[in-house]
């Protein structure tokens, strides 16, 4: 708790510390959702800015209206619904997370930390609890990235990541543009979509996700805290050397692209194993030219994805990853090796004052808990450039996600909803 915040208020001393939300009516909303753009093998596949996903904004719509919420679209599509608060003058406290999925996604990724945010509101609507502060539940546009790019898109947006002139020129691969298809969706508002332009700044924003990782369910833990999210660099990493015919060139005179390739392969590993625990390489796709069984290599291109929780410890893959690149330059005569960066997300620590509102209403759950990072990117990443920002995980079946078979047990997910629940309440005024 944020002791000089006036909207906190002592754990021991809420009125409303018995409350918890209705995991059954979670549970059949998560479920009602999954069924639009439902998957033969118990997944999702729910676009963003298709039809589908257009289908499944608007359950959201129905369900929040049914409330007494209050709507808001803006310029690229994020939605907000909005519970009036004692003094509506103050800036919300918000949640949310996105509707739209993977072409083979799950059930529970997005979708619950909206639903949860739902929840929340419900639950304060039985119990008739009118919080200081106004609550708003964002459902925000193209999180996944699946359609199109960039990721995080209407989060992206609304922090000043990137203009909306370029979110709304983006295409997918069949041509069609943001524009059009918010256009075909009747999913854009009038309501500014940054707060450059005037859109509403949040007076905290927590988001409730599955940790789409398998520690939490490995230490059988039931809350993650979550710390921050780990900075991204991306490289593309190019080893050019020259194909020849595997039989009458000798050893000692091959320019075999991929043999400094392997090296540098196995490299990422070690350089994250040395940045540990918060450290991560992942070397993902492989292209080998001409790929010939009985052809020496040419050309090697492969990707490196370098992730830490620590600006600087990024800083040190990234200098250890040069530093490899030059040794194996230099010890490969007749290959030369490029090295592009393509990306790069800064570490994004999350509030300290909102994760101790999360961590509080765990304890006083009586629930399991613990403080790790999120290796994955979320719209709250985007949102905590602009307001207090932290994060609830819980824990997803064998840590998968992406994936139709993602599953996540109900009393876990209730959980979370109910932490979100109190730490919303000790930041709006409950």
């Amino acid at each position: 708790m944020n002791p000089a915040d006036p909207h906190a208020s002592a754990p021991s001393r809420s009125p409303a510390a018995g409350l918890r939300v209705d995991a059954q009516r979670l549970w059949q909303r998560l479920m009602a959702l999954a069924e639009i753009g439902a998957t033969p093998r118990g997944g999702v596949c729910r676009l963003a800015l298709t039809e589908l996903d257009r289908q499944g904004r608007e359950r959201f719509v129905g369900w929040a209206r049914e409330l007494g919420c209050t709507l808001r679209r803006d310029a690229i599509g994020n939605l907000f619904a909005r519970r009036a608060g004692l003094d509506d003058t103050l800036p919300a406290v918000a949640t949310g997370s996105h509707l739209d999925t993977q072409p083979t996604g799950g059930r529970f990724d997005g979708n619950y930390g909206v639903l949860a945010g739902l929840e929340v509101l419900h639950t304060l609507h039985d119990a008739d609890i009118r919080t200081r502060a106004p609550i708003e539940v964002c459902v925000w546009t193209n999180e996944e990235g699946s359609r199109f790019v960039p990721v995080m898109m209407g989060s992206g947006v609304y922090a000043g990541a990137f203009p909306l002139a370029h979110a709304l020129d983006a295409r997918d691969g069949a041509g069609i543009s943001v524009r059009e298809a918010l256009e075909a969706t009747a999913q854009a508002g009038p309501a500014p979509a940054s707060v450059a332009d005037g859109a509403p700044r949040f007076g905290a924003y927590f988001e409730a996700h599955i940790e789409q990782g398998p520690v939490l369910e490995d230490e059988g833990v039931t809350i993650g805290v979550v710390s921050g999210a780990l900075g991204q660099r991306w490289y593309d990493v190019t080893v050019q050397g020259m194909e020849a015919h595997a039989g009458p060139t000798p050893m000692a005179l091959r320019r075999d692209a991929l043999l400094p390739a392997t090296r540098l392969i196995q490299r990422v590993h070690e350089i994250a194993m040395a940045e540990q625990p918060d450290g991560r390489g992942t070397v993902g796709h492989v292209d080998v030219f001409p790929n010939s069984r009985n052809v020496i290599p040419g050309r090697v291109r492969f990707s490196v994805d370098f992730r830490h929780l620590d600006a600087a410890g990024l800083q040190r893959m990234d200098a250890a990853l040069r530093e490899a690149v030059a040794v194996a330059q230099a010890t490969t005569p007749g290959v030369s090796i490029e090295v592009r960066q393509v990306v790069e997300f800064p570490p994004q620590p999350f509030d300290p004052a909102l994760r101790a509102l999360v961590e509080q209403g765990a304890q006083r759950l009586g629930l399991s808990h613990r403080a790790l990072p999120s290796g994955a990117g979320h719209d709250a990443v985007y949102v905590a450039r602009t307001a207090p920002a932290a994060m609830i995980f819980v824990p997803c079946k064998d840590g998968i996600s992406h994936n139709e078979i993602e599953d996540a047990r109900p009393e876990h997910l209730a959980a979370g909803a109910d932490v979100l629940l109190h730490a919303m309440l000790a930041r709006a005024g409950g």
